[in-house]
């Protein structure tokens, strides 16, 4: 797995040799993810122009790519719509991403080095610290939430040497990630424990436990967001 690309998944400033097109990709999934554009918003090639920076050519390239990722729905001539959420897709999205995660897991905890542990503990330290505003007000850090958990829960399975698996994993977790940001309730104390508890039994190396937490974790969050109304 790529650490120097997947850390930084959610940044959004420009890279050194990027193109303007992979810049306005990264910020309009983000917005996407975060729930700044909403489930089935139009999404009007002229606006975006002018808020990306990027050309009409451009941006329809990037919509069929995210239409692809199927954080978009492609409309034919009628353009495109940010897609539409559902509770039976959330459940979906949280089964697979509990069998790629914990499938990356295991492998990441058998093969990891000294440099992985001290990944995981920095990435833990920096979401701990987000978690801890959220519990004040959830509107604070919503996208420093999301690029810090994803920090986190990638940082976990890092060492699996498997880039499908991690191309697809990050796909998956971008739109699990964004029910989360639509309900904009995050759990509280008991997520940030879990994430604690997780970070120590990887570093130690319990994979039986470290497995039957993540799933755990992942499915508590779904009932969570259910919770509180679904999303029909």
């Amino acid at each position: 797995m790529t650490a120097s690309v997947e850390t930084m998944r959610f940044e959004t400033d420009p890279r050194d040799g990027e193109t303007v097109g992979e810049t306005a990709y990264r910020r309009i999934r983000l917005h996407i993810v975060s729930g700044l554009l909403m489930p089935g918003e139009k999404l009007k090639l002229e606006r975006m122009r002018e808020v990306y920076g990027a050309s009409v050519t451009t941006l329809r390239e990037i919509l069929n790519r995210l239409a692809v990722e199927e954080l978009v729905a492609a409309e034919g001539q009628r353009g495109f719509r940010v897609a539409a959420v559902s509770d039976a897709e959330l459940r979906d999205l949280a089964e697979l991403r509990i069998l790629l995660e914990t499938h990356a897991l295991l492998q990441s905890m058998a093969l990891g080095d000294l440099d992985w542990e001290a990944a995981v503990v920095s990435s833990h330290y920096k979401l701990a610290a987000i978690e801890k505003v959220l519990m004040r007000d959830a509107r604070e850090a919503v996208e420093q939430w999301v690029a810090a958990d994803w920090g986190f829960h990638y940082a976990t399975i890092a060492a699996c040497p498997q880039p499908v698996l991690a191309r697809t994993h990050a796909s998956v977790f971008d739109r699990f990630a964004r029910y989360h940001m639509l309900a904009l309730n995050f759990r509280g104390a008991p997520a940030a424990a879990q994430h604690a508890e997780l970070r120590d039994l990887v570093i130690e190396r319990k994979p039986e436990a470290a497995i039957d937490l993540l799933t755990h974790h992942i499915r508590s969050g779904v009932e969570h967001i259910l919770g509180g109304g679904g999303f029909g």
